[in-house]
């Protein structure tokens, strides 16, 4: 059954590399004018677009059934999923909703004092900032219990 569905991925692959080539090359012997450039990444682009919208469909299909068949997975997710949103709740209480300038110091359309765009781009930040703190920490731990091990 294994090198039944290993032949058929193989399949699949080779035809969506083929198609691929066939594109690249498409875009590569364009003449170089924008008409004929634009024509030409146009499709390649779909395609990308297509194989990137199909990689998630099946990732986030695959991971619900890895979760949905142990409960065990599902009960440590949803642990980490709760984490984060109260990362995120602390990060969005830390973020400001200052004005954003531009290099006159006059404000930007759109960054206005209090603008919701202005307070998620602060608590992104700062999201951000949190989680390479813990995975440094995460990192430097390791680190040293390996060389400790060692």
């Amino acid at each position: 059954m294994n090198s039944k569905i290993s032949k058929i991925l193989t399949i699949i692959v080779a035809v969506i590399s083929v198609l691929g080539i066939a594109l690249f090359v498409n875009v590569s012997f364009t003449d170089g004018s924008p008409e004929s450039v634009s024509s030409a990444v146009g499709p390649l682009i779909a395609f990308s677009l297509y194989l990137f919208y199909a990689a998630v469909i099946i990732t986030i299909g695959l991971s619900i059934r890895g979760l949905v068949k142990n409960p065990e997975n599902l009960k440590k997710t949803l642990l980490g999923l709760g984490v984060m949103v109260v990362l995120l709740i602390v990060s969005y209480l830390l973020g400001d909703s200052e004005p954003v300038l531009n290099a006159q110091g006059k404000v930007l359309e759109g960054g206005e004092l209090g603008a919701a765009s202005n307070q998620w781009v602060g608590s992104l930040i700062w999201y951000s900032t949190i989680l390479v703190l813990i995975g440094g920490i995460f990192f430097v731990v390791d680190l040293a219990k390996g060389l400790i091990k060692s």
